[in-house]
C-alpha cells in the first residue's frame, strides 16, 4: 500500500490537471479559450480545437500555494524511495549479515514513519492547490492528477500506519536454560517399592 501510494504521488507530481477553473460554464469556457488546466509546473488553455500549456518558470512570482506545493510533493517524492527501500529490507526473507531481529524491527519503523510524512506532505498540498486555485481564479472541477494524490495519499497513510503499528518486537526466544526435557527411559535409580505392596504379594 505504501508503494502503491507513492507511485500515485509520483504520478500527481509528474502531471499538471490538478484543477480545471473557468469563470463561466464549460462551453462558454471553451469557446473564449478561457478554459484552463492548473498544475505544478504549467498552465494549460483548453479549447475545441487547441490544447497548450504555459510552463511557470517566474518561481517567485508564483502564488504561494502553489510554490508550497511544489516543494511538498518534490519532498514526498523524495522521502518515499528511502521508506520503501527500509521496510523491503526489514522483511523476514532479507538478512544482512547476523543481525537481531529488533534492528529490523526499528529499520521497520523508521520505514513507516517516513511513508506517514510522504502521506502528510501529500494531504497539505492536494488539500492547499484547490483552494488556492479557487480563490485565484473560480474552481469548476478536479482533474486527475488531484484525484491520484488523494489515492496516493490514502495509500500512504493506511499502509505506514500499519507498518509502524506491527513492527513490534516479538517475545524473546527460549534459551536452553529455560527448556525443560522429558526423558523417556525409567528413572536412573530403581524405587524401592511400598510396604503395602510387598504385603499383597506375599498374600
Amino acid at each position: 500500500m505504501g508503494f502503491l501510494g507513492w507511485i500515485g504521488l509520483i504520478i500527481a507530481t509528474a502531471t499538471n490537471e490538478w484543477v480545471v477553473t473557468c469563470k463561466y460554464n464549460i462551453h462558454t469556457c471553451k469557446k473564449m479559450d478561457e478554459l484552463e488546466a492548473k498544475g505544478l509546473w504549467a498552465d494549460c488553455v483548453i479549447s475545441t480545437a487547441l490544447y497548450h500549456c504555459i510552463t511557470l518558470t517566474q518561481i517567485l512570482e508564483l502564488p504561494a500555494y502553489i510554490q508550497t506545493s511544489r516543494a511538498l510533493m518534490v519532498t514526498a517524492s523524495i522521502l518515499g524511495l528511502p521508506a520503501v527501500a527500509l521496510v523491503l529490507m526489514s522483511m523476514s526473507c532479507i538478512n544482512l549479515g547476523s543481525e537481531p531481529e529488533s534492528a529490523k524491527n526499528k529499520r521497520s519503523v523508521f520505514g513507516g514513519i517516513l511513508i506517514l510524512l510522504t502521506s502528510f506532505c501529500g494531504i497539505v498540498s492536494t488539500v492547499w492547490f484547490p483552494i488556492g486555485a479557487h480563490h485565484e481564479r473560480g474552481l469548476m472541477s478536479f482533474g486527475f492528477s488531484l484525484y491520484s494524490g488523494w489515492v496516493g495519499t490514502a495509500l500512504c497513510f493506511l499502509g505506514g500506519c500499519m507498518i509502524t503499528c506491527c513492527s513490534v518486537d516479538t517475545p524473546a526466544a527460549y534459551t536452553d536454560n529455560n527448556r525443560f526435557y522429558y526423558s523417556k527411559q525409567g528413572p536412573a535409580h530403581p524405587v524401592p517399592a511400598s510396604t503395602n505392596h510387598a504385603k499383597s504379594a506375599h498374600v
